[in-house]
Parts: structure tokens; sequence; C-alpha cells
């Protein structure tokens, strides 16, 4: 049973905030900085250049792909490490692609987020033989998977609405056409239940910093199936993913199974970070997250919709399809969210107009959904947005 009194204690929050932005960026936890620290000094410190053997440093990827791997329902030794989630997915889906030459089109949704949409165009324009990416409403994807689609690219949950995709049901069908997954887990992992292997996913990539909190600019990491891993396309050739990097071969010899999906140098200081976050991770039970953060967002949807009339829900109203964040419309959602802000209660605001709020339950009590409730029916019914300061757009919504 997870202690969510424990888990709480474990994150550093600022006195007098409500953070339902750890779907955007999760807080620092408590051990993070002594982590840190270590891989500084003692070890970068007193061992140079030896701390990437004698501290593990080379090995983190792989070592760190583990601990994920079990969190995410993946075989062990199928998941690396490394290089940003944009990288991860164009690895992925070039692999993918590479597996079904004979066709042509990437099918995602519209609702996907945009650099992985971004990337896919990148790569199609790079390979310049007719492949495509399609995209086309979340709710008509299953019907629009055909023998012509070579890969199917979907993020689990939408990073707008938080509606969820089922990825049982989508890969079984991509597999009857013959067709490779992609699955972009963003806002899935740390957030519900992934069961990788038993979906019968082909690639997967996700990233840290966001429920798994392990800072600004944590890695991402990438999943490659067993029946894919040794024969997986390297489309970003780096060094980390030579079979003998240090014998600096002139030509390029992909390392065995995931590994080959190493790129560059690993980012050791982060790394350690992610480290931290991973150990309060494997202290709690994912259904037992899942259930919480079902109740914090039915507990925000009713407490919202009863006292702010004015905003319309955009995430679904079924808690099954849905994963751990909730959307509302509202025409001056920029300004209001820039209120609530303010006042101590932090979301986000994604255009055109919606409001959005992460429920982590490691750190987020009912009692923190109803204060942020009570706060955001003061802002919208006495029109406190309404103030020019909270209308000028941040670069950052």
């Amino acid at each position: 049973m997870t202690d969510f009194a424990w888990t709480r204690d474990q994150f550093h929050l600022p006195e007098g905030v409500i953070y339902l932005d750890g779907n955007s960026l999760g807080p620092m936890p408590k051990a993070t900085p002594a982590r840190v620290q270590q891989v500084m000094e003692p070890e970068w410190r007193d061992q140079l250049i030896g701390g990437w053997v004698g501290a593990g440093w080379h090995l983190a990827p792989e070592r760190l792909g583990d601990r994920i791997a079990a969190m995410i329902g993946a075989e062990a030794g199928h998941v690396v490490v490394g290089d940003t989630l944009s990288i991860k997915i164009y690895q992925a889906l070039a692999a993918a692609l590479a597996l079904r030459p004979d066709r042509r089109v990437i099918l995602s949704d519209t609702g996907n987020f945009p650099s992985d949409l971004y990337m896919a165009q990148g790569l199609a324009h790079t390979l310049g033989n007719g492949t495509r990416l399609k995209t086309v409403a979340p709710e008509d994807v299953a019907e629009h998977i055909t023998d012509e689609v070579a890969v199917l690219m979907l993020t689990e949950v939408d990073y707008r609405t938080g509606r969820r995709h089922d990825m049982k049901v989508l890969t079984a069908k991509a597999h009857e056409v013959g067709a490779i997954t992609v699955w972009d887990l963003a806002h899935s992992f740390g957030a519900l239940p992934v069961d990788l292997a038993g979906c019968g996913a082909d690639f997967a990539a996700g990233c840290t910093y966001k429920y798994i909190n392990a800072g600004p600019g944590a890695p991402a990491f990438i999943y490659v199936a067993p029946e894919h891993a040794g024969r997986a396309c390297t489309a970003l050739q780096g060094w980390q993913g030579h079979d003998a990097p240090f014998a600096f071969e002139q030509d390029y010899r992909p390392a065995t199974e995931v590994v080959r999906m190493r790129v560059g140098t690993p980012p050791v200081l982060q790394l350690a970070a992610l480290e931290a976050a991973l150990d309060i991770w494997e202290q709690v039970d994912m259904n037992d997250i899942r259930a919480r953060s079902i109740e914090l967002c039915e507990r925000f949807i009713a407490g919202v919709e009863e006292s702010c009339p004015q905003l319309r829900l955009a995430s679904p109203r079924d808690a099954a399809q849905r994963g751990s964040q909730v959307s509302f419309h509202f025409e001056e959602g920029y300004a209001a969210m820039q209120a609530l802000i303010a006042r101590g209660v932090i979301g986000d605001f994604r255009a055109p107009d919606i409001m959005r709020f992460g429920f982590t339950p490691l750190y987020i009590g009912p009692e923190d959904v109803d204060r942020a409730v009570e706060i955001l029916a003061e802002i919208i019914n006495w029109d406190l947005w309404d103030r020019p300061e909270y209308k000028v757009k941040a670069i950052i919504t």
C-alpha cells in the first residue's frame, strides 16, 4: 500500500503553493541535491575521467533503463536512457519505417504533441521517397489503420486534454494490418500503469522530467521490443551506440540489442537526478497512484463544474479514458491561469483556450484540490483575471 504522506514528504514544495503542473515539470525531490553533489564530489572531483568506470557513469543509461523498464511493463535489457524525447521519437520512427520499406504512411493524430509531428515531417522530408505523415482526429485513428500504414505513431495521453488512447487495442489493430507501433509515453510514465510487453508495443519513448521528477531537461528513454532489438535501424549513428565505441573504428557497427539506440555522451549529472527520483518511485505501487489520481481528478472536476459554470470540460468525462490531468476550456484561460499562479495555484495554459491541471498523487492531496477549486472559483466568478498584467503573453505559457 502506497504511503502518500511519506511520498509527499520526499519533495521540496514551496510554502503556500499548490502545484498542479507536475505534468509539465515535476518538483524537486529532497534527495536530489545530495545525489547530484555526490557525482560532483567526490566522484568527479576525485576520480576525474576515472569516474566513467569507477563511478559507473558509462553504464548508467542501461542501468537506469532497466529500472524504468520495470515501471512500464518492459522486458529487462530493452530500455536505454539518454538524449531528448524528440530524438528518441525520431530514432524509434526511423527504425519502425525501416522495418516496413514497402510502405510510406506514418499515421498519427491531430492531438499529438507537435514535436512528434515535426520529427515525423522532418524524417519524411529527409527520406524523400514518398513517405508522408497522415494525421486524423484522435477518435478516428482506429478506422484509418489500414494496410497502407507503415507506422502508427501516437502519444498515449493527449498533452492538452488528457484523452487516453487504448494502447492494447490500437497496437493489436496495427499488427493486424502489418503496421509497426511507436508510442510516446510523455504523459503516461508515472501517471498510470503502462504495460508495453503486455500490449505488444514495438517501440516506445518517454521523458523523465514530468511525473518522474528528474528535473528540467532530464533525459528521455527508448524501448525496443525484443523481436526488433537486434535489427533495429540506427538512424542516428552516434559513437555511444557503436558495438565497440572505444575501438574508434572508421565505420559504424551497431551494438547489440537496445544499446545501439544510445547516441551521444550521457548527461551524468542529470542521470544522477533521475536516479534520486527513481528511488522514490520504487517505493510506490502504480495501481495505488492511478486510483488516487482518478479520485483527485474526479474531485476537481466536480468542484469546478459546481462553482465555475463558465468553464467547459475539455478532458474526457470517463476516468478510464483520461490520464492524470484535467483541462477546461475558457476564453480568457491564459489570463485566468496567470491570476491563479499569482495566488499560488500553479497550472498551465495551452492554446487556444485550455487551462490545464496535472494531478500527481505523490505530493497532491484532497485538501489541495479543494483549496485550488476555491481559489479558481473566486478568480472566475469575480473576474479577478481581468487585469492587464495577466493578459501579457510570456514566452513560455
